[in-house]
């Protein structure tokens, strides 16, 4: 692992990556300080011009987005009581109340701390599991493939937020879509309905981009503005008392290692992290009795379980070629744009890519702690920029962004399309993200797929006949049975109506 580490900071301290590295951080805390905006349409914004530089700068840039963001996060949760990101809304019960009692810059110390030591053990975590689990990984066919992919797309559309119905709906869609193009094995067009651009199949860019950033603008047309603090904080204020250090450490850890489990299934990701991470502390915290009211366990922890998640997601992207997320969809996506197979074949043949990615997250981590504290004014000023500004700029560079991928208006008219989508799913509360994750996987399930029944001449038997695809199987069967029996029983166990009693 050392040798590995000492490969990745050589590929990391290069100029050129060092650069995107801070581009990529100082944006996803840009991002994570808007409240509305988030690292999913930031990154969409932004792959169009990753095809214009590396392969390894450009994965470092997308990357610094994501975790980035979660650093930004915090700032308008602790000042406004306004969660830039999802991930930070826990943050928001006891740092807005740390900022009505005076303490705001002890918070945001104490919140940029917490996300830098989550995120290195996240990290250290990812460095240690990477190699054997793409040993692991090494021993799969096609068969396995299709099924861990089948088994991703289950669970992330299931054992997230939402119902599961709509979560699998939304993934067969974004797979059917994915069939859009020329067929892998005949070379024939199907799905195109005569519009030769859709040949290389539905544009990922304009997809993503209408998905969470069109239909971000077009809910949020006619939203009120937000006040913004008037108070200047100092860099005195922002100092903790040693008892702010002693009660926050502890939390910091069991933040570290929830997020770190959490960040590595499917469909569970920062969010879920934290909220864990705030539970845990109202049962274990040194001042649980004071949880709500400014207790600075209620900052550390969760800030630490969101920062150790948004690490520790990169590992099955990166080791089995199978995102959990939304945002893990798109980095594979940009993988596949700059000719990177991911999975337990990225370490061997790009092992510089790979590694480089890996100690480029600890050095965006360090530029995000150094450079977060003295920014704080920043952040506070950008707070202040009218909603009424900030959407038009927005889609401006949404739509340049899908136009000079191709130079093709129809990528326009797809961006309009899934926006438009994007939108009416919203209101009819229709998770999107595992749409991208079925668009992303659905070509790849499909070649693996096809694969596995030509080498078993047609028999689906071939995916019970190998053991780790047999327990993949079931594994799925399970998930869904469970979508299915979960319910049932919690209505058999409700205490029926009692008659009404006779007059």
């Amino acid at each position: 692992m050392i040798d590995n580490l000492i490969l990745g900071f050589d590929t990391a301290l290069t100029a050129s990556t060092l650069f995107y590295c801070f581009i990529g951080v100082s944006i996803g805390m840009f991002i994570g300080v808007l409240p509305g905006v988030g690292p999913l349409a930031a990154i969409s914004m932004l792959l169009p011009m990753t095809y214009y530089i590396g392969a390894t700068d450009a994965l470092v840039m997308l990357a610094g987005i994501y975790y980035g963001a979660q650093y930004g996060g915090s700032v308008a949760s602790i000042l406004l009581r306004l969660p830039g990101t999802a991930s930070s809304a826990v943050v928001c019960l006891d740092g807005y109340e740390m900022t009505k009692n005076g303490r705001a810059g002890a918070a945001l110390f104490l919140s940029a701390a917490a996300s830098f030591i989550g995120g290195s053990i996240g990290i250290l975590l990812m460095a240690a599991l990477a190699a054997p689990l793409a040993d692991f990984a090494l021993r799969f066919g096609s068969q396995e493939y299709f099924m861990l992919m089948a088994l991703g797309l289950v669970a992330a559309s299931t054992l997230s937020e939402g119902s599961a119905v709509r979560g699998l709906a939304m993934v067969v869609l974004g797979v059917a879509l994915g069939l859009v193009g020329l067929d892998l094995t005949s070379g024939t067009m199907r799905f195109v309905y005569g519009q030769f651009e859709l040949m290389d199949g539905v544009s990922l860019v304009a997809s993503a981009m209408g998905l969470f950033g069109l239909s971000e603008i077009l809910a949020n047309i006619g939203r009120s503005e937000r006040g913004a603090p008037t108070a200047r904080i100092t860099l005195r204020a922002m100092m903790p008392t040693r008892r702010d250090i002693r009660d926050s450490l502890p939390a910091v850890l069991r933040g570290s290692a929830i997020g770190s489990f959490f960040g590595a299934l499917p469909g569970t990701g920062s969010t879920i992290a934290s909220f864990f991470s705030y539970a845990s502390e109202k049962k274990l915290a040194r001042n649980r009795a004071q949880m709500g009211q400014g207790a600075v366990e209620g900052v550390s922890g969760p800030e630490a379980a969101n920062n150790a998640a948004a690490q520790t997601a990169f590992i099955p992207t990166l080791t089995l070629g199978v995102p959990g997320d939304a945002v893990m969809a798109l980095l594979l996506g940009a993988m596949i744009v700059h000719g990177v197979t991911p999975g337990p074949q990225m370490l061997t043949n790009t092992p510089e890519i790979f590694w480089g990615l890996v100690a480029s997250f600890w050095l965006g981590n360090l530029i995000l702690l150094v450079f977060n504290i003295p920014m704080i004014g920043l952040w506070v000023a950008m707070l202040r920029i009218p909603y009424r500004w900030l959407y038009p700029a927005i889609l401006v560079l949404i739509v340049i962004g899908t136009y000079s991928v191709r130079y093709s208006l129809f990528d326009v008219w797809q961006l309009l399309a899934f926006g438009l989508l994007g939108y009416v799913l919203r209101i009819l509360h229709f998770p999107t993200a595992p749409l991208v994750l079925g668009l992303v996987l659905g070509p790849l399930m499909e070649e693996n797929f096809r694969r596995s029944l030509m080498l078993s001449d047609g028999s689906f038997t071939t995916f019970v006949e190998r053991p780790i695809s047999a327990v993949m199987v079931v594994i799925v069967i399970a998930i869904l049975l469970a979508q299915i029996v979960l319910p049932l029983v919690r209505v058999l166990r409700r205490d029926p109506a009692k008659p009404a009693e006779e007059s």
